[in-house]
């Protein structure tokens, strides 16, 4: 009798080690960022979706070709925490300039461009964001090729892979917590700029 009351209690606790676990994992699984799918920012046939503000851009060749002046092409919609994937490729051979923005929502008066934040496409300086001393890489980039960025924002933490490689993990983004996403069109003092494969997936 006695050993049979000592089985059953060694299965119930056995059962509530599992019942536990697996609800601990159920909460760590919950926590984590879920993705949603992945959409297309750019169609590579108009810029529906975008807004062109103080520049010149258009569709050419299925890329979005910036032409002339300083300004942005601009994303109608905000994101907040987000994986962000495009191509990109400066037509200078020297002294290119241009860059990405994101969780934006407002240009200084008088001002081509905001203040913050900006994912650096300007020789030498390529994937930088200047607000975060740890978003500094270099070594990754294709002169005069195209290459490809996937940049992830989730709260205060963002990251950036160029070319398939990782370039730098940093944390330290303020507010606001949600903006637009802009192409920089700076044609006059950093020559024009293509861009393509714009895809965005939202984080919950």
């Amino acid at each position: 009798m006695k050993t049979s009351n000592t089985f059953y209690i060694i299965v119930l606790f056995v059962a509530a080690a599992v019942l536990t676990s697996c609800s601990d994992f159920e909460a760590e699984k919950a926590s984590e960022p879920t993705e949603n799918k992945r959409v297309a920012l750019f169609d590579g046939k108009t810029l529906d979706g975008w807004m062109v503000i103080n520049c010149e851009a258009i569709v050419d060749d299925g890329d979005i070709l910036l032409k002339e002046g300083n300004g942005l092409v601009q994303t109608q919609e905000q994101y907040g925490n987000f994986i962000l994937e495009f191509e990109w490729k400066a037509l200078r051979d020297n002294k290119w300039d241009s860059g990405v923005y994101f969780r934006y929502n407002v240009v200084p008066e008088n001002q081509p461009w905001p203040a913050r934040y900006q994912v650096n496409l300007r020789q030498d300086m390529e994937g930088n964001v200047g607000a975060l001393e740890e978003a500094r890489s270099e070594g990754l980039i294709k002169v005069g090729q195209w290459n490809q960025f996937k940049l992830t924002v989730q709260g205060t933490k963002v990251s950036l892979e160029m070319n398939g490689s990782p370039a730098w993990k940093a944390d330290g983004l303020g507010e606001p917590a949600k903006g637009f996403i802009a192409l920089q069109a700076e044609v006059p003092g950093g020559g024009q700029y293509r861009f393509r494969n714009i895809y965005l997936t939202e984080l919950n």
